[in-house]
């Protein structure tokens, strides 16, 4: 009896121990990284010669990752590919799948499973000429995520245009218990934030109102964080000087509430040059738009704050020297927490 006391009471120490770690993290803000080697390169294809993969978004469903990715290519600049697979190490071979839902502009992807309507849903960002700012927030949806084809033509957020916003990017959409949310940057330091009805997605949106003012860019991605009452907000961010893009952290209690700093400076970020490790030598000088391996795939976008991994593209500042931004040759990889 007394060997399964102790061995209750190291069992219960030893998670408790891990618990307080993740607490700690989330309260400091001191994150700290080993990034992977690259996971996942450009697709050879000698009739249109694919420059950069990037802008990934990812879910895990029925064994296997669905990865959502813009693709930069030399006929056609902006698309989105599809790749499925069981394991990273294999990603890289998985074949390449390019949707087919528009001839037009389709980029910078995010992907989940509307619960209520019982379909998969795939927010990005297209363009119309009709409309200022041209880029707009567009949606496709299908029942079977695993079928490239399967996804419907594309369909714009907002059916009448959106007042008082002149630029947008980057178009992500979380849910709670009664509303969507739908998130974007404006790369000018400024978050914005709509929100629409449960029973009105995916239109019926509001007048976008700015919720967060920092130095920040774009790719703002916001989570549940899973067992905690309080949201995450990833925003990536520049710079000048050492590395070039990396990732700041904000928390609020509310996707309608105030968002406080958590990781949010160049010297104490989320994840970036000054918290990341490689492996010599290393791959990037950049941690740029990334999505985190979510605990589910539904619209709460939740992740485990106890198991972490973001996946993220990355370049050398040698290989993006005197290349036009379409052209810099991204890649994919993952990043794992250290031990503290």
């Amino acid at each position: 009896m007394t060997r399964y006391l102790v061995a209750f009471s190291v069992g219960c120490l030893a998670f408790v121990a891990s618990v307080g770690a993740a607490e700690d993290v989330w309260k400091s803000g001191e994150f700290s990284w080993r990034a992977s080697r690259p996971l996942v390169a450009p697709a050879e294809r000698p009739e249109d010669p694919c420059h950069a993969i990037k802008d990934p978004t990812v879910v895990f469903h029925n064994g296997r990752w669905h990865l959502f990715c813009t693709i930069r290519s030399q006929k056609r600049t902006h698309q989105i590919e599809y790749l499925s697979f069981a394991n990273w190490d294999d990603a890289n071979e998985a074949p390449r799948h390019v949707l087919q839902v528009t001839d037009g502009y389709y980029c910078a992807p995010q992907v989940f499973y509307f619960t209520p309507h019982r379909r998969w849903y795939l927010i990005y960002q297209t363009a119309d000429p009709s409309r200022k700012p041209a880029l707009q927030p567009a949606f496709s949806t299908t029942e079977d995520l695993a079928d490239p084809a399967s996804w419907s033509k594309p369909k714009l957020l907002y059916q009448e245009p959106a007042e008082g916003v002149s630029q947008w990017i980057d178009f992500w959409v979380i849910c709670d218990a009664a509303k969507a949310h739908l998130f974007f940057t404006s790369l000018d330091g400024r978050m914005w934030r709509a929100e629409t009805a449960l029973a009105d997605f995916p239109h019926g949106w509001t007048t976008p109102q700015v919720v967060l003012q920092a130095d920040i860019f774009e790719a703002s991605h916001i989570y549940r964080l899973k067992g905690r009452n309080q949201y995450v907000a990833l925003v990536e961010a520049q710079t000048g000087g050492r590395g070039w893009r990396y990732y700041k952290a904000f928390l609020a209690d509310r996707l309608d509430g105030e968002w406080r700093p958590l990781a949010a400076t160049h010297d104490n970020p989320f994840a970036g040059l000054e918290n990341v490790t490689q492996s010599d030598p290393p791959w990037t000088d950049s941690i740029s738009h990334g999505e985190f391996l979510r605990a589910g795939y539904d619209e709460r976008l939740e992740v485990d704050p106890e198991n972490l991994r973001f996946l993220f593209q990355g370049v050398t500042n040698e290989a993006r020297a005197g290349k036009s931004y379409g052209e810099i040759p991204w890649r994919l990889g993952l990043l794992e927490p250290t031990p503290q």
